[in-house]
């Protein structure tokens, strides 16, 4: 088991049942755990603790857990695992927009659901501790794509694009090897910190949001393997 020094998970989940066995698996890991059954408890919740992740159904009363999760990013960034029993790729493209890090549909392995929260805090984690640059800030540029990795920021044509934390560090993965395609399973790895292909699907979701802010152009598809950064040579 991983070490969590005292970590604390807010689990937002209105099925008691649910919320109870989450809680069970997390505290079993060494988490700090407390549960919240609506929208309106949620945020409150988030403010009192604060958490270190969240866990965070889509289907809530008061107001839904895109809602939730849009007000809490608003106020202090926090990593979010979102659980829907949702298909429609919609839903999950507006939860990854408003912020989520990454979703699992139920229903879902407490063991898989562990793992993933373990593996946000390592990212963010990895990206805390990652050394800032002495002299100016990196930039990479494509024609007029502009990622400026020292500020997190994304330009194109001019115009910042607003990206969550997860998109952006998906989007440098893909700049730091233009033209080149890179397998699912290794962005889920090297983003994520997930080593199960079972997530992939979370990648796809990630790479539309990413497609929809910047333009379709910019990322090629390779069927049954990957995804490439498309730019002029």
């Amino acid at each position: 088991m991983e070490t969590t020094t005292e970590r604390r998970v807010l689990v937002v989940e209105d099925d008691r049942a649910i919320a109870d066995a989450v809680a069970a698996r997390l505290r079993a890991e060494g988490f700090l755990v407390q549960i919240a059954g609506d929208g309106p408890s949620a945020v409150e919740a988030a403010r009192r603790l604060p958490p270190d992740v969240i866990v965070l159904d889509v289907m809530l009363p008061g107001f839904d857990g895109l809602e939730v999760c849009r007000r809490i990013q608003a106020e202090r960034p926090v990593p979010v695992l979102m659980l829907t029993a949702r298909g429609e790729e919609t839903d999950l493209l507006v939860g990854l927009a408003v912020g989520a890090d990454d979703y699992m549909a139920k229903p879902f392995s407490m063991r898989e659901l562990a793992a993933r929260v373990h593996a946000l805090l390592r990212r963010v984690d990895k990206v805390a501790a990652a050394p800032r640059p002495a002299a100016g800030p990196p930039t990479i540029r494509f024609g007029d794509l502009e990622i400026n990795q020292a500020e997190r920021r994304v330009l194109r044509a001019g115009a910042e694009k607003h990206l969550t934390p997860t998109e952006f560090d998906l989007l440098v993965h893909l700049a730091r090897a233009p033209r080149t395609v890179l397998p699912r399973e290794r962005l889920l790895a090297e983003v994520w910190g997930w080593a199960d292909a079972s997530g992939t699907r979370t990648v796809d979701s990630h790479i539309k949001g990413l497609r929809r802010k910047l333009g379709a152009d910019l990322i090629r598809t390779v069927h049954g393997v990957g995804y490439a950064l498309e730019v002029d040579r």
